[in-house]
């Protein structure tokens, strides 16, 4: 009794992947050629309209048929050839239906002896139109479901010849059961050629992204070895001896002190940035924040500041602070209401100020600067201005690596916010850098927001 009941669940289980299979209308479009986008589809309607004037001559004229009967029988054997390019499945049912109809319609005729000799229970244009259905079935659907489809036509043929029969006919069921399973198996054999190209053009595809993947990977360690190697070391060493220069002195100044200190502290925070930097270089994604930062230990007791987050418009004055030790006088002001913003924006403004002073500091040695913040409902606007320097600067011999590049960095980072930046000079010789961008990171101005543009 277990044994009956293991058996009847298999085989609901059987009937159910199979009805699952091929009781379906799912489109299944036959690809266009490369080449010959549309030959194929040509060439199957060409032979459709063979069938169904073939079809409708040997059933009228052969056998005898009357016309009531072989027009839509032919019509949807020819149809069922021209469906079979967008729906396979269905259009194997609709052959299938309309064999059998014309099989019984046939075979009346021949149990009557009004015809002798006829191909049944295939005709030659049904032939053909099952063997082009088949063919097309196979091309697209799983191997599972091609050989199911092959199964149910030899059991049509066996049940309408084997088993029903009819009298004085040329059998066609052999045939056409070796011929449909040729067919079936050209496309089961078509179809895992392309899909084993397709495996392997992808493959190929994904094999070309893993190189650039690795070759970037491999210029980013690179460039990663050079920083610290090359600039990493310089600053190091710049650390420890403008930490060693006052003892080498008697009685150092306060403000030889302080500037050593200054010095330092420069130092220390561009190699916490520097590790930073390393940190995203030597690695695959971007160190999330409060991660541990993948670089050097270069600087003494700069261990914990490899942790901290970017810089803010809360380190602003900091900032300034620092300027202010290098011997530039900077004033910061700030109006409106200050919202919250995006961490990139604020970053951005931050590094806006940095470089803009930093300019200054290289470009116009003596010159006065003030940094104004105005906090608008749209974004936040940032503007530098330094006065006119009491001398032009010395001209540098050999001017350093990297210099020149400050404005198209903060050209980049602004274009990258959606926002505006100017920077020109001023009527009475000084400079002004202003930048305005939005809290959306959207809708850019023509012209900055003036004053007017307060809360």
């Amino acid at each position: 009794m277990s044994d009956g009941q293991v058996t009847g669940s298999q085989v609901r289980r059987r009937l159910k992947v199979l009805r699952d299979d091929l009781w379906t209308a799912r489109m299944d479009p036959l690809p266009p050629f490369v080449w010959l986008r549309w030959l194929p589809h040509g060439i199957v309607c060409v032979a459709a309209f063979g069938i169904l004037a073939g079809d409708l001559a040997q059933l009228s004229e052969n056998a005898g048929v009357v016309f009531g009967v072989t027009f839509p029988v032919v019509v949807a054997k020819s149809g069922a050839v021209v469906l079979a390019l967008w729906r396979p499945v269905p259009a194997w049912w609709t052959t299938m239906a309309a064999t059998l109809m014309c099989a019984l319609a046939v075979r009346q005729r021949l149990l009557a002896g009004d015809v002798e000799g006829f191909t049944w229970p295939w005709t030659a244009a049904g032939l053909i139109g099952m063997l082009l259905v088949l063919l097309l079935l196979a091309l697209r659907v799983p191997t599972r479901v091609s050989l199911e489809a092959l199964a149910l036509t030899a059991l049509l043929t066996y049940v309408l010849q084997g088993l029903l029969g009819a009298s004085d006919y040329q059998s066609t069921g052999l045939v056409a059961m070796i011929l449909a399973g040729v067919v079936v198996l050209l496309g089961i054999a078509l179809r895992g050629r392309r899909e084993a190209r397709a495996a392997l053009e992808q493959q190929t595809s994904l094999t070309a992204e893993e190189r650039a993947r690795r070759t970037l990977l491999e210029e980013r360690s690179r460039i990663a070895r050079e920083l610290h190697d090359v600039v990493a070391h310089h600053m190091s060493v710049i650390s420890i001896q403008a930490q060693v220069a006052p003892h080498l002195v008697k009685d150092p100044p306060e403000e030889l002190r302080e500037n050593l200190a200054g010095i330092r502290q420069n130092a220390l925070e561009a190699l916490t940035e520097l590790r930073r930097v390393l940190g995203v270089l030597r690695s695959e994604q971007p160190p999330q924040p409060g991660g541990p930062a993948d670089g050097p230990a270069t600087a003494p007791g700069a261990g914990a500041e490899a942790h901290a987050p970017q810089p803010t418009l809360d380190r602003i004055n900091a900032l300034v602070e620092n300027t202010r030790a290098a011997g530039l006088i900077v004033a910061v002001e700030e109006s409106g209401t200050r919202r919250p913003l995006p961490p990139g924006l604020e970053l951005s403004a931050y590094r806006i100020v940095q470089e803009a002073l930093s300019n200054v500091l290289r470009h116009a040695p003596g010159a006065t600067a003030s940094v104004h913040l105005t906090h608008l409902v749209i974004g936040l606007r940032v503007d530098v201005v330094n006065t006119r320097p009491p001398h032009a600067p010395a001209p540098s011999p050999s001017p350093s690596p990297g210099s020149g590049h400050g404005l198209l960095g903060m050209r980049e980072r602004v274009a990258m916010l959606d926002g505006h930046l100017s920077a020109q000079p001023l009527p009475d010789g000084g400079f002004r850098v202003s930048a305005f961008l939005p809290a959306d990171g959207a809708g850019v101005h023509d012209t900055l927001p003036t004053e007017d543009d307060l809360p």
